[in-house]
Order: structure tokens, then C-alpha cells, then sequence
């Protein structure tokens, strides 16, 4: 006999606010959170959902009024603080939409604290929907119960960001002419992993990025991998030797 699915599920309904939350605050839900709430996972007066704010943490809210077109809730307790984010940026050249998108998820599900595009020689796109990709992380993090959302800043040009790079974050970055084993670059402390676009570094690129004190050329493997499976692939092994996988 097939089993019957449990409604509603057992974990709150969880949503990522974008103002300050605190205990007793009410808030009015509009829009597509609204229909979501009430249309999508059928929740009504009495019920509970999970809010978060990428600042305090995660907040527990009752459902007070429901209507046509938007949801009030009331905030009535605290779940937990923000949670602790390692300090890894991912320096990221924008490729195709549907994949860049796919790369956003994967940032805020993987724990990198910091996103930001890096326009270089061979960036075939140049202009990014910043709001879409938010859009994918702000879902990654709701459905994965995350409590901290990545910082998205705005494209940057290769060039600018090594002449302003701190002095003491390391710069790893993946060089498809070779490099030493990812476990033995990785060390503790700040960190940012650079990832090329598809054609990869110019050789000017190149000696620009090995110019920096704190940069080391790292390889991923014997495999061809393409952008966003090596943004993937690096994360991973950073979290796993230097961040909180450990």
C-alpha cells in the first residue's frame, strides 16, 4: 500500500526577509512570498514559519491574518543566531545564464561568504542580472536552512581586482597550465578562489595574477572541467581542508 505523504511537512516553512527582524515585530507578506504561504503550501491562521534576515537569525512567526493577497505574521520567539560563515570569497567569471545561475545556488549552499564577478580577457558575458542571482541564492539558502546569505557585489575587471588586493587574504586560483595539488595550497585564514572563464587566462592575465604575493596557481585534478563544475569542485575542497567541513 502506497503511503501517504505527511501534510503539512514536518520542518517550518522557512523566508528570507529583507529588513531587521526581532521578537513581537508584525510583518505583512505580499506578493509572490504571500501566494506562496497561503496558495502554494496552504498554511492559515495558527500556523508557524521560519523567518531569517541574513542579520540576526532565524526567527519563529505565527500566522495572524490570511488574505487574497497577503499574509500577516507576528514574530512570537527566536530560533537561532546567525550562523558563522567562513571567510572565503569566490572571484567568479560570469558565464552563460542558467549556468551563472546554477553557480550563485551552489555559493550559498557551499558556504562562501563572498561572490563577485571578474570580467577578464575572455568573459563572454559581461552584463549580469545581479537581482536574478539573488533571487537563486535567497532560494538556496530558504530551502537548505541557512541562516547567512553570500555577499553579491557587482562585476569587477580583472585588473582592478589585483591592484586593490589585501595583503592578507591568500589568492588561490585555478590554472589550466598547472599547479600544485589543492591540498597543498590551501592554508587557514582569509582566502579567495579564482576561477577563469571557459577559453581561461590570457597569458598577460596570468603573469598579472602570479604578481601577487599571495597568489598561488592551484590544479583540480587530471579532468577538464568546466567553469562552474571547477567553482564547485574548489569550494568543496577549500571548505573540506581549511573551512567548517572539517
Amino acid at each position: 500500500m502506497a503511503q501517504t505523504p505527511a501534510w503539512p511537512p514536518a520542518s517550518l516553512t522557512r523566508l528570507f526577509i529583507d529588513q531587521p527582524l526581532a521578537d513581537g515585530v508584525t510583518l505583512m507578506i505580499e506578493g509572490g512570498q504571500a501566494h506562496y504561504l497561503s496558495g502554494v503550501m496552504r498554511l492559515k491562521a495558527g500556523d508557524h514559519v521560519a523567518l531569517f534576515d541574513d542579520i540576526s537569525g532565524e526567527w519563529r512567526a505565527g500566522i495572524e491574518h490570511v488574505a487574497k493577497r497577503h499574509v500577516q505574521l507576528r514574530i512570537d520567539g527566536k530560533l537561532r543566531e546567525r550562523e558563522a560563515v567562513p571567510d572565503l570569497w569566490l572571484l567568479a567569471a560570469p558565464i552563460k545564464k542558467g549556468r551563472i545561475d546554477w553557480v550563485a545556488e551552489k555559493a550559498c549552499e557551499l558556504g562562501v561568504a563572498r561572490l563577485r564577478p571578474v570580467i577578464t580577457h575572455r568573459t563572454i558575458v559581461d552584463k549580469l542580472n545581479l537581482g536574478r542571482l539573488r533571487a537563486h541564492m535567497i532560494e538556496a539558502a530558504e530551502q537548505c536552512e541557512r541562516t547567512a546569505l553570500p555577499i553579491l557585489d557587482e562585476p569587477v575587471k580583472l585588473a582592478g581586482l589585483l591592484k586593490d588586493w589585501p595583503a592578507d587574504r591568500a589568492l588561490i586560483f585555478a590554472d589550466e597550465e598547472g599547479g600544485m595539488p589543492m591540498a597543498q595550497a590551501i592554508r587557514p585564514g582569509p582566502a579567495a578562489i579564482l576561477i577563469g572563464p571557459e577559453g581561461g587566462f590570457t597569458g598577460e592575465e596570468r603573469a598579472g595574477i602570479r604578481a601577487i604575493p599571495q597568489a598561488v596557481g592551484v590544479s583540480l585534478g587530471p579532468r577538464i572541467l568546466r567553469a562552474d563544475t571547477a567553482m564547485a569542485a574548489a569550494v568543496a575542497l577549500w571548505m573540506g581542508l581549511a573551512g567548517d567541513w572539517r
